[in-house]
């Protein structure tokens, strides 16, 4: 979810407004006591849940019915809850936003969490809050590994349920059409079937945990710049191809029982009030079930939003007017809202609690399980971080062990933790760092018992730290750390050194684009100045999005560790001392430079960035998807443009061979390929399959990931989705294959590939 980092003076806007306008909205009814369960038939599990919602539905009044599609924002809002209501002010959680329940009818209340990394702690350090942060989700996307994503979906369900949440804000998944958006960490690359798969399957891993996950942001949410106001452009079939199909298959894999609808335009209607979006394509075409609640500010009128399918706003006092509120009761009184679409809104709420199982299982407090759900996080962070560059197969460390050996660990606060993304998905750590300190550059040390306020802008470090980390696994070295602020000194030490580490660091956030890819402030000098010192240097770099890397010829080695999270220290020193064997894939194309880009500059950089209200501050301005569905890897074959790094790219302590590749055609796809571990090392392969449409772009189609023992061969088998190999009729509402011959490509990325096939295809159609 976004918008709740926003700040002080942000927030004096609504002061006013809610003083004067809160006690006018429908509330609550009055709690009364609760009729027995035996007297309420929607108790009973055995029933569906559309029949059980239908039965409570018919229990409720007019003004219930209201008070379950509008929301507040929750407690941590900086004194925002003085407006509400008694009974409501102290029910709130700790955290992102909540809805009333019906105590009467046993309807619970909606607890909700931002999430997608963690159990998000709503802006503030207290004591005994802090949460297990998953590394980033473009991490776990590196990892190509969806059991991975199932599990950290289910180890942030069970926290949340341990907290007393029963909704979590999490499920991002808008493709990277803009690698320098501040929120690409919270979302898994820019394939759809990449991420559909891993974003499905991290919300099917929540939502077995009983609880309710989203799905965010629909759609189109790819850059934060003026994100509030921007259009994004694109045809229907180019949409449907790309961004949507990635939320197509996510829905379909891990039904997520709610889709937050996001702050852009989407063809110059905002996507809350969008019925294309909403009504035609989501609850239309894709028989979607569940509902449909806003992000944190992202609603704009009442009749249109309610009509044109948006079922919850979230958080009233976000938006500009309260919509849902007082005037909602007003059009339905009018006839402009029907009130069979507010039955409608009603039911599909009701039901998705049913059926995420929120009425028979609540939450119950209790400590989480940290021990477990650190070892989850380092697993993730283990696989997903990548390996860029070896030379001379300068990893993994392995020289003599001897006291005289010198490691020196130079930048990126590795003397603390690990850098973590911000905004609404930011993740309080679990940790024991015995002060709170707000460093240089933002940086912040945590104690479990202090509970200031995060400032704004504050960088968030998840312990332990890589020197720690490292020293622990070198008892045998010198291990020294320097922070880097003088890059002759930083220089100096390296020439004295056996191996020298530099953390370079990319901070971003939600609410703002970084301005380009490259390493900000002196990184790339220093990692430069030390390279030219001493050529036996490791570059780990921590980061948000792709960046460039000028000094990559002069380095010996480079590992993309995104932002890793709790244990993240732990995953990068195993890989570096050979603990691990690094098995992630990159899931974002790395460009050469911006000059690669469909945009070379980010399109309203020259606005101010979001503001509430937004109408106020700036006004709306156009992003043309001119590269269509040709987004990433797409868009450099499509231009034949070579990029630093290419999607699917990643080293390994050994060597693969994928070869034997065979496949069927016909009505459906069918391929099988061998894939043999080559060297000597135990191994995880991701062999990837990539077809080309007859004139169209090479796009991928599956992969296997499989660890293999040295000399191990292993016969593989994927089936395709038709929708992979097909194009949209927008006309018609049909995906369709043409008849004709497609190329298949099996290999280690987009870029490398070991082997290829022709296969016929039969002419085809599949409906959405």
């Amino acid at each position: 979810m976004n918008g709740k980092c926003a700040t002080a003076a942000i927030l004096s806007i609504f002061a006013a407004f809610l003083t004067t306008s809160v006690q006018a909205q429908p509330q609550a009814a009055a709690p009364s006591l609760v009729a027995p369960v035996a007297a309420q038939a929607w108790m009973d599990k055995s029933l569906a849940p559309d029949i059980r919602a239908d039965l409570v539905q018919a229990q409720l009044t007019h003004e219930e019915e209201l008070t379950l599609v509008r929301g507040y924002f929750g407690a941590n809002n900086r004194g925002r809850t003085d407006a509400y209501p008694d009974g409501i002010r102290k029910a709130l959680p700790g955290s992102a936003g909540y809805v009333a329940g019906i105590p009467r009818l046993s309807i619970p209340a909606l607890t909700e969490s931002d999430a997608s990394l963690g159990v998000a702690n709503g802006g503030e350090m207290r004591p005994g809050d802090q949460a297990v942060a998953l590394p980033s989700s473009l991490l776990t996307a590196a990892t190509w590994n969806s059991a991975l994503a199932y599990a950290g979906g289910a180890m942030i369900g069970a926290e949340a349920r341990r907290k007393g949440f029963n909704v979590m804000l999490a499920g991002g998944i808008d493709l990277a059409r803009e690698p320098r958006g501040g929120r690409t960490f919270e979302y898994v690359g820019e394939d759809p079937l990449l991420a559909g798969v891993m974003a499905g399957e991290a919300i099917r891993g929540t939502q077995d945990q009983r609880i309710i996950s989203t799905i965010k942001h629909f759609a189109l949410n790819d850059q934060e710049t003026g994100r509030n106001t921007m259009s994004a452009n694109i045809s229907d079939a180019a949409m449907r191809e790309s961004d949507l199909l990635a939320f197509e298959i996510a829905i379909e894999r891990g039904d997520p029982g709610a889709v937050m609808c996001s702050y852009n335009r989407i063809n110059t209607v905002y996507a809350c009030e969008n019925d294309i979006l909403l009504n035609k394509i989501l609850k239309g075409d894709w028989g979607y079930k569940g509902f449909v609640l806003s992000d944190w500010g992202a609603v704009h009128s009442t009749v249109e939003a309610a009509n044109n399918g948006l079922d919850q706003e979230s958080a009233y006092n976000f938006d500009k007017e309260d919509y849902f509120g007082a005037a909602l009761g007003q059009a339905l009184a009018a006839g402009t809202v029907p009130q069979a679409r507010l039955h409608d809104m009603v039911h599909r709420i009701l039901r998705t609690m049913f059926a995420k199982g929120l009425f028979d299982n609540p939450p119950v407090k209790k400590p989480i399980d940290a021990g477990a759900d650190l070892a989850v996080a380092q697993r993730d962070a283990e696989e997903g971080i990548v390996l860029l560059k070896n030379a001379k197969k300068l990893l993994p460390i392995s020289f003599v062990k001897r006291p005289s050996r010198r490691i020196t660990i130079i930048g990126g606060y590795a003397d603390l933790g690990v850098l973590s993304g911000g905004g609404s998905s930011q993740v309080i750590p679990v940790g024991n760092v015995p002060e709170l300190e707000v460093l240089t550059g933002g940086a912040v040390r945590m104690g479990p018992d202090q509970k200031p306020q995060i400032p704004t802008g504050t960088i968030i470090l998840s312990p332990p730290s890589p020197y720690a980390a490292i020293r622990s696994l070198a008892p045998w070295a010198r291990v020294v750390y320097y922070d880097g602020s003088d890059i002759a000194k930083a220089a100096a030490l390296a020439r004295i050194s056996d191996i020298v580490i530099v953390f370079a660091q990319q901070w971003t956030g939600e609410g703002w684009d970084v301005p380009d890819l490259s390493l900000p402030g002196n990184q790339d000098e220093l990692i430069a100045a030390v390279a030219g010192a001493n050529p036996r240097t490791i570059v780990a770099i921590e980061s948000g999005t792709p960046v460039t890397m000028p000094w990559l010829d002069k380095v010996g080695a480079v590992l993309e560790t995104w932002y890793p999270g709790n244990r993240g220290a732990n995953a990068i020193a195993r890989i570096l001392f050979g603990a691990v064997n690094p098995s992630g894939r990159l899931p974002i194309t790395f460009p050469q430079s911006e000059s690669q880009l469909p945009r070379t500059a980010i399109p309203g950089r020259e606005r101010a960035y979001m503001r509430l209200p937004l109408e106020d501050t700036h006004s709306p301005f156009d992003v043309d998807y001119t590269e269509g569905a040709n987004v990433g890897y797409k868009w450099f074959k499509s231009k034949k443009l070579i990029p630093l790094f290419p999607f699917g790219f990643g080293l390994s302590y050994t060597s693969f061979d994928f070869s034997r590749l065979k496949a069927a055609g016909g009505a459906a796809l069918t391929v099988t390929f061998d894939m043999r571990n080559t060297g000597k090392r135990e191994g995880m392969a991701t062999a990837q399959v990539y077809a080309t449409p007859p004139g169209g772009v090479a796009r991928l189609i599956g992969w296997s990931k499989l660890d293999l023992k040295p000399g191990e061969t292993r016969r593989v088998s994927l089936t395709t989705d038709p929708r992979l190999l097909a194009s949209f009729d927008s006309e018609a509402k049909l995906w369709r294959v043409a008849a004709g011959d497609y190329g298949l490509a099996l290999g280690s990325s987009s870029a490398d590939i070991s082997a290829g096939a022709t296969v016929h295809m039969d002419a085809s159609t599949i409906k959405p």
